[in-house]
């Protein structure tokens, strides 16, 4: 179970969130993972009692995602090393890409474009704290993963990102 970094919501802002309308709650949970059944699950599942609580909903609903929920989430994500065409949270978790040297830049282009043709998909990565170099570790170990292996990996990756801009969004 992954537990939310640093995550003490005062209670005001998670009230807010329980209160929220229905439409609202999923919007903002949107932006913290783009599956319409992740958003939809968690905002009926409100009121929530107490952070541990929200974060063990999360933990359940990643757990009851099909792999079509997965997709449309990672839909929602640039390519690592790209830049995001916003400066929304894309931006920050990748900024260790941002300044990576030309070199490292290549190699996760390049490595993009081979993660993509062998398994289908944008290469996804929990990156908040990652260095571009470390970012291109990860992609050229994973390369190496069946893709069973690799689906359980993207599914924890995306639960971390989630999670953390979850932990953002309702410490705001």
């Amino acid at each position: 179970m992954f537990r939310m970094a640093n995550f003490s919501l005062p209670a005001s802002t998670l009230a807010a969130f329980n209160a929220a309308p229905p439409e609202a709650a999923e919007r903002d949970l949107l932006a913290c993972c783009a599956s319409a059944r992740f958003a939809k699950t968690i905002a009926d599942g409100r009121p929530y009692a107490e952070p541990d609580a929200l974060s063990d909903a999360v933990d359940t609903a990643f757990a009851a995602l099909n792999w079509d929920d997965i997709v449309e989430a990672m839909n929602a994500h640039p390519r690592i090393g790209d830049r995001p065409a916003s400066a929304g949270w894309s931006a920050a978790e990748q900024s260790g890409a941002a300044a990576a040297s030309d070199q490292i830049r290549q190699g996760l282009a390049e490595g993009n474009l081979a993660y993509e043709k062998h398994f289908g998909h944008v290469f996804l990565i929990c990156a908040s704290g990652l260095s571009g170099q470390e970012m291109l570790d990860q992609l050229r170990t994973r390369l190496k993963n069946d893709p069973q292996t690799e689906r359980a990996v993207v599914r924890q990756e995306l639960l971390k990102i989630t999670q953390l801009r979850l932990a953002k969004l309702l410490s705001i």
